[in-house]
């Protein structure tokens, strides 16, 4: 089949390459969110599908919006006969969900109807959840409500951070959305709907949502720290500053320290939860470089009775 690829960030890359690299289908174009400012200097850069694309020579295509009238005229030359989507960044209006004969089939990292909606990998790890997975999906103008092609499962370790989960799911999703493709063009594949129980929604998080409450279990305090993990990063507060919080460890054996409360060590940081404590692994403070947390507290000096997150 003739392709037209919608991605934006580096987790869409490895699905791009596994298309490229298929020998069955032909990537004839790939869309993308406009360059962006990055870096100190804040100069635009291309994204990393962009700049993927661009090394196999494939054309890029980069609307404000999927309906600009120049986009849809170009989408229309090429009369792809399927539109693969991995975390493209933009709502596809009717109008563009309309060009191609098969639709736009997307990847989206759950096992659907759990999790629709921007950050289903965070919310996974946030919600305790055991298993995930990933599916293809053809897209409707509904919240990633579409008919259901195909699924991978995938085990959530209990240390991933959504970064390592996203990590593993970008690379069986590759697969599972090529082998979409494949059954596409054989006419073997057709989408089920999804079913009407079971719908969960995912929201992104934001920076307000990664404030760890310490009145919290120990163990939900640990599921928003490796959720918010690398983005939008778990935080508190220490002495009314921004402390971020990369690496947490629960210590169930640590039941005298109160919400918040600090416990320093010769080489450990304890803080209480509203069960029992968690160990503090790494930290950034404000201005500074991630270091662990030991190192931190002898920097700042902790007093008795100091706390987190007041």
């Amino acid at each position: 089949m003739k392709l037209v690829f919608a991605g934006t960030p580096e987790v869409a890359v490895p699905a791009l390459d596994a298309l490229i690299a298929s020998g069955r289908h032909e990537v004839a174009a790939v869309v993308t969110r406009p360059d962006a400012p990055a870096g100190r200097g804040r100069r635009l850069v291309a994204s990393p599908v962009a700049q993927r694309a661009e090394e196999a020579g494939i054309e890029v295509l980069k609307p404000l919006k999927p309906r600009d009238p120049e986009f849809l005229e170009r989408l229309r030359e090429i009369a792809p006969d399927c539109c693969p989507v991995v975390a493209y960044g933009a709502l596809l209006p009717r109008v563009t969900l309309d060009v191609p004969a098969h639709g736009w089939v997307n990847l989206h990292f759950s096992l659907l109807p759990a999790w629709r909606g921007a950050a289903p990998v965070q919310h996974s790890i946030m919600a305790g959840d055991e298993i995930t997975g990933a599916s293809t999906f053809l897209i409707e103008e509904g919240l990633d409500s579409g008919p259901v092609y195909g699924t991978v499962t995938e085990e959530i370790r209990p240390t991933d951070t959504s970064g390592d989960l996203l990590t593993r799911l970008a690379f069986a999703g590759a697969g599972l959305l090529a082998a979409t493709m494949d059954g596409i063009e054989d006419g073997a594949l057709k989408a089920v709907p999804q079913p009407s129980e079971g719908i969960t929604l995912a929201p992104k998080i934001t920076v307000e949502d990664a404030q760890v409450d310490w009145a919290a279990p120990a163990l939900r305090v640990d599921r928003v720290v490796r959720g918010c993990t690398p983005a939008p990063g778990a935080w508190t507060t220490f002495r009314g500053e921004r402390l971020k919080l990369i690496h947490v460890t629960p210590v169930p054996e640590r039941t005298d320290l109160a919400p918040g409360q600090l416990a320093v060590g010769k080489n450990s940081v304890h803080v209480g939860t509203g069960s029992y404590g968690v160990e503090l692994l790494w930290v950034q403070a404000q201005g500074k470089k991630p270091m662990r947390a030991a190192d931190w507290a002898r920097g700042v000096r902790i007093g008795d009775g100091e706390s987190l997150g007041r």
